[in-house]
């Protein structure tokens, strides 16, 4: 069986910058679905086909089978999340797909924005990458230096090894990588 392309996983590619009133549209708004099993990607996918504006976050996965054969694979870090950027025409479309099982409104859509963003950049950085759920409140530190420099977010200790946390509020979820803390700088 023919394995399929490459899921998208952002459209537009500047959907996490900052959005200049009039380009932002009145009638857009950030809506997060959560998808039936295993149903992301098929709906990025008929997003994507539709030119509907959404984020899709992957990491790249890889599984060692026996004998040693080696399978790569790109799994989304939120299980069941797509967050898209549209019309309440193009909310209403999308539930016709039958893949989505719940729609959350998202009140602060400017802070889910950020967040994604920020985790964009994470993800973007290729570093090894650790999901977190259920975040508890820490220190928020900005990045001073090196590929991450700019981004921000908590600082948590796993295995006695300090992380640095970013998270997705709305969903109280996040990322983490291994951080060290010389590169951190508090945020006041």
């Amino acid at each position: 069986m023919p394995a399929l392309a490459e899921a998208p996983t952002l459209y537009p590619e500047t959907l996490l910058e900052e959005l200049e009133p009039e380009a932002a549209g009145e009638d857009r708004a950030w809506w997060v679905f959560y998808t039936r099993a295993r149903q992301e990607k098929a709906l990025a996918r008929e997003l994507f086909g539709r030119r509907i504006p959404f984020y899709l976050p992957l990491v790249r996965k890889t599984k060692v089978y026996r004998g040693g054969r080696r399978a790569s694979t790109h799994v989304p870090v939120f299980t069941s999340y797509v967050f898209m950027y549209g019309s309440e025409d193009e909310r209403v479309w999308s539930l016709t797909t039958n893949r989505i099982s719940r729609v959350l409104g998202v009140a602060d859509a400017e802070r889910l924005r950020w967040d994604l963003g920020q985790l964009r950049r994470l993800i973007a950085s290729g570093a090894p990458l650790t999901v977190e759920s259920r975040l508890a409140p820490g220190h928020r530190v900005r990045i001073r230096r090196g590929p991450l420099a700019g981004l921000e977010g908590t600082v948590l200790t796993r295995r006695g090894e300090a992380r640095l946390l970013v998270s997705v509020d709305f969903l109280q979820q996040g990322a983490s990588v291994a951080i060290e803390d010389y590169m951190l700088e508090p945020m006041d």
